[in-house]
């Protein structure tokens, strides 16, 4: 496995994105760019990298926080979450930036690349494929929902496929009809799985905090991961 940290600046801010590939592909390969939690990136969006890569893509855990920045409890998450909440186009002007970078990396096909996102990342996706940029595919696994308000008339020029967890309590049943509209009015080719019995942050082993609604659910997360492999293949025929 070939793995390297890619420093790159945005507005001020130093970010390190965590490439990962089979060492032994010399060819340009498709590309899939993972957006992280409301922690950061972590071992958990590295880890996902590099299952991508032994199966033959380029995994691109980015970082939007900040090199090195991680929330340590739900608090400090919360705190480095909420600026990104509040300015979505600061949000969306980020997550162009670092798929720029990722799109000039020597080990990527520049015309084939996806992006997905866990919880806050999964936002984040989908946000990028508001703007309309130009992706293969879009992916949230059990992400925020709700619209930016600055998209609003935009063509999703991206295939989008949302993993969702029916009792999820941050994405309640309100925002996944709006988002199922607001999807069909962008012109999106688009399919949402829903769980049943399934909770927010169902693919985290460490997820375990039902009054708070986050929950592993072990048959989810094998399920989403599944249909992951057959999305991408999809879009990447």
């Amino acid at each position: 496995m070939k793995e390297k940290f890619i420093e790159f600046q945005h507005e001020g801010d130093t970010l390190e994105a965590y490439l990962a590939v089979d060492s032994n592909q010399s060819k340009k390969l498709p590309a899939i760019m993972i957006s992280h939690t409301w922690r950061g990136r972590s071992d958990f969006e590295c880890d996902k990298a590099r299952a991508l890569a032994a199966l033959g893509y380029v995994g691109f855990a980015i970082d939007l926080y900040g090199k090195g920045v991680i929330g340590q409890n739900p608090e400090e998450s919360a705190a480095l979450m909420q600026p990104f909440l509040d300015d979505r186009a600061k949000l969306q002007n980020r997550m162009i930036a670092a798929l720029e970078v990722l799109s000039t990396q020597e080990e990527v096909d520049a015309g084939n690349i996806a992006a997905m996102g866990y919880c806050f990342g999964g936002l984040c996706v989908l946000d990028l494929a508001r703007t309309g940029t130009q992706l293969e595919g879009v992916v949230s696994f059990h992400g925020l929902l709700q619209a930016p308000g600055n998209t609003d008339g935009n063509k999703i020029n991206s295939k989008v496929l949302i993993l969702h967890g029916n009792d999820d309590p941050m994405a309640p049943t309100d925002h996944v009809v709006s988002i199922q509209q607001e999807l069909t009015a962008a012109g999106a080719d688009w399919q949402l799985h829903n769980y049943g019995n399934t909770m927010h942050a169902f693919t985290n082993p460490q997820a375990n905090d039902p009054g708070f609604g986050t929950v592993y659910n072990e048959t989810a997360d094998k399920r989403s991961w599944r249909t992951l492999m057959q999305f991408l293949d999809e879009i990447f025929t």
